[in-house]
């Protein structure tokens, strides 16, 4: 059975005329009946009564054109989801993102305008810190992700297009002297405690934060480690130590912890959206497109 028979076979149910059904299909009507007569044997069952004056469906043709059309439709359905698909309209983009990323307004507003715009595409989307998201990129687990700047280089198939520049700040305990400066040099936390992610944790921020101490000349004495950024402030408002984290996380607002602009030139990071190299799905370009153009903006 042919795609091109039900579809021959549908017209001529529907005007119950051959003649008709022919000039519907611009085809001629010897070769529709016989394409009508070769479908019937492919079935197995007369599919239409007819006689020189009226042409009518027999029980099984009215049975066989309800799965016709939904075969018909379902096809239709199919060729309209992969040419949108193809202009990145549809599908399904993984999206990682690190864990100061949705603090970010940038973020929000691109996957509010993502999902605006795509409606038909499926956003998944993972929180994991920068190393852990390379590693899926390079192996094809996600499409995209929001990383910050690694301190270890990247995989060679992994590009990387910056988003937007954050500061970096102090997360100081509200009760400590240091905490009475509007601003303060990360020198002047050198004899103090800090908390910080594990190295384990594979954040981009942990080896910055140690490369810009010893730029300030000292060596951080980490005494508490946390996975998450909020038990880290949590931790810092409890008095067990100081941090730096990028200044998105002046968000979290706990009562105990307080933030401070650091004076430190090189205290900063970037946003950046990591992707595969010479990756051209249109699920993927129509998305960068989107978060460039929004961080042009922002």
């Amino acid at each position: 059975m042919e795609f091109r028979q039900l579809r021959y076979f549908i017209a001529v149910a529907e005007e119950l005329h051959f003649t008709r059904a022919a000039e519907r299909l611009h085809i001629g009507q010897p070769p529709l009946s016989h394409a009508i007569q070769m479908l019937e044997a492919d079935v197995g069952a007369q599919l239409f009564e007819r006689t020189k004056r009226w042409v009518r469906l027999t029980e099984a043709g009215r049975l066989f054109l309800d799965d016709a059309r939904r075969i018909v439709a379902l096809s239709e359905q199919a060729t309209a989801t992969a040419r949108r698909a193809e202009r990145g309209e549809a599908g399904e983009l993984r999206i990682g993102f690190t864990f100061s990323t949705p603090l970010t307004p940038l973020f929000a507003n691109v996957i509010n305008r993502y999902r605006q715009q795509y409606p038909a595409v499926t956003l998944t989307l993972h929180e994991m810190a920068t190393v852990p998201q390379l590693d899926a990129l390079a192996r094809r687990a996600l499409d995209l992700g929001f990383v910050r700047p690694p301190e270890n280089g990247l995989p060679e198939n992994i590009g990387l297009t910056a988003l937007r520049e954050d500061p970096l700040v102090a997360v100081l305990p509200t009760g400590l002297a240091l905490a009475r400066k509007k601003a303060i040099a990360l020198s002047e936390m050198a004899e103090l405690p800090f908390v910080m992610y594990p190295h384990s944790a594979g954040t981009g921020i942990y080896p910055q934060i140690f490369r810009l101490c010893r730029d300030a000349g000292f060596v951080p004495r980490v005494e508490q480690t946390a996975g998450e950024a909020s038990t880290i402030i949590g931790l810092v408002a409890a008095g067990c130590g100081v941090s730096v984290l990028p200044g998105s996380f002046e968000r979290i607002r706990m009562d105990g912890v307080c933030y401070r602009p650091l004076l430190d030139p090189a205290a900063t990071t970037t946003l950046l959206l990591a992707q595969r190299k010479g990756e051209h799905a249109p699920l993927v370009q129509a998305f960068l497109a989107l978060a460039t153009e929004a961080a042009l903006l922002s």
